[in-house]
């Protein structure tokens, strides 16, 4: 922190330190302050709001902005979920890529607003673009029922959760499986997943999602000022088996 400010010739006032701890038992990560300061990036060419000082993350994960170009590639003309929308940073990256549509779903009326101004931000602002809160399993198992299908869905979940806003705890590991099946259930046949979870000790249980094809991206979608860590995050594409 003595020598950033120096090397980036910034004020010490400008400068943002978080530090990340382990959670255990009942803590959640809550708001660290109210300043409600929201600073625009640019990233790939698109727009985005951040805020350094309110939350714990800032709003953009830079370790995924290689997988949110994928799914850049991927979107055109297609009907794009995101699960665990965040604030949207991948919906937008899907409307870039000429999405036929893009449905963002969380639990947080914060985030949920958030996404949509990012995604104004960037002049998406048709009614193709829905923002929907709920609680991304329970709205999973309705949008089974009701037949919904998507071309391509994002799933990028928390690794652990016990929000007052939803009925039990969540444990990425323990629940993947049946996270990852539901989401398949909702693709088009020739539909694709985009996978991913930054738990360090993840393994995925392929034998239980061996009706699916899945193929560990992992690799390529670590940029190269994360290489030094190969568990910030991994991924996979995941298809219906043919």
């Amino acid at each position: 922190m003595q020598i950033i400010p120096e090397v980036f010739e910034v004020p010490v006032t400008q400068v943002a330190l978080k530090v990340r701890k382990k959670q255990r038992g009942k803590e959640q990560y809550e708001a660290q302050a109210a300043k409600n300061q929201r600073i625009e990036v640019r990233e790939n060419g698109l727009r985005f709001w951040v805020n350094l000082t309110d939350y714990l993350d800032t709003g953009l994960f830079l370790d995924h902005r290689d997988t949110r170009q994928l799914v850049r590639d991927l979107a055109k003309g297609k009907d794009f979920l995101n699960l665990f929308s965040y604030t949207g940073s991948a919906s937008v990256y899907a409307a870039a890529g000429q999405a036929k549509s893009t449905t963002s779903v969380d639990m947080s009326n914060t985030y949920l607003s958030w996404a949509e101004d990012n995604m104004h931000l960037n002049g998406f602002v048709s009614g193709q673009h829905r923002y929907v809160r709920a609680n991304c399993i329970e709205w999973l198992q309705q949008a089974i029922e009701d037949d919904k299908r998507y071309g391509l869905i994002f799933l990028d979940p928390p690794t652990f959760s016990n929000s007052s806003r939803m009925e039990g705890v969540f444990d990425i590991q323990r629940d993947h499986v049946a996270l990852i099946k539901q989401a398949a259930a909702l693709l088009t046949i020739d539909g694709e997943l985009i996978f991913s979870t930054n738990r360090r000790d993840f393994e995925l249980d392929t034998d239980a999602l061996s009706q699916l094809t899945i193929d560990d991206i992992s690799v390529t979608t670590i940029p190269r000022d994360f290489e030094r860590n190969k568990k910030i995050h991994r991924c996979w594409r995941i298809k219906l088996a043919v």
